[in-house]
């Protein structure tokens, strides 16, 4: 019995000391603010940016709501892990190509009001040629929060340092459909498979998981925000 009460008494001991600093790791935010946020081009100046919700070529067909520049924005601690990953890469003749990280929630508001207006198909034959736009809410290609909104997610690929190219991954950004899917087999080549292994693996080693439906689409693990979804715009973090 004694005995208990000790191991007991030792459990509650290293509560208390564990308790405050869980609490301490768990910032506060509101979301407005983009203190814990970075521009990816100063953390990682390596990685290739092609935003594509800045453009106009992306499934809507019109710059994104909240893309105000053609800059990457990312959680401090997803920015440092990207830049290992980017580092990782290079070693084999590779840089790493960005087409979206933080995706402000206004950005979200317009594709659920473009995924609403069933009359506007303009890039259907880009990007979801098999797919009724109808389903795109159903299949959940569209939803009203996002990862990307939490700071800690990215959209990318690999360009190829030899060619001057995007590595061959058989299939584009942002398709709806299963040829995304990173394990889809298909028509895709043997060397469409390895590349899309090696982009995988590499961000596995570095603390990101991947997403089921889109090879292209990795978030931190440990990301400090997992609960938030942030509003503020892409350039408000440039005018602090």
């Amino acid at each position: 019995m004694r005995v208990c009460k000790i191991f007991i008494g030792a459990i509650l001991a290293v509560m208390m000391f564990v308790a405050p600093a869980t609490v301490a790791a768990q910032k506060s935010v509101a979301p407005d603010d983009s203190s814990g946020f970075v521009v990816l081009s100063e953390v990682a100046p390596d990685i290739i940016q092609e935003i594509r919700y800045y453009s106009t070529y992306n499934f809507v067909g019109d710059r994104i709501d909240g893309y105000d520049q053609p800059c990457a924005l990312m959680t401090i601690e997803a920015a440092q892990a990207l830049k290992a990953v980017s580092d990782d890469v290079m070693r084999y003749g590779y840089r790493l190509k960005i087409y979206d990280a933080y995706r402000p929630q206004c950005a979200v508001d317009h594709f659920v009001r473009w995924a609403k207006d069933v009359n506007d198909t303009r890039m259907k034959k880009y990007f979801y040629p098999e797919l009724d736009k109808l389903r795109l809410f159903p299949e959940e290609y569209i939803m009203e929060k996002s990862g990307h909104t939490r700071g800690s997610t990215v959209d990318l690929t690999l360009f190829d340092m030899k060619t001057g190219k995007e590595v061959d991954m058989g299939g584009t950004f942002d398709y709806f459909g299963e040829l995304s899917h990173p394990d889809y087999k298909g028509k895709l080549t043997k060397k469409q498979l390895r590349n899309r292994k090696f982009l995988r693996d590499a961000m596995l080693r570095h603390g990101f998981k991947p997403l089921e439906s889109e090879w292209w689409h990795f978030t931190l693990k440990d990301e400090p925000y997992p609960d938030m979804y942030f509003t503020f715009r892409v350039a408000d973090l440039n005018r602090k």
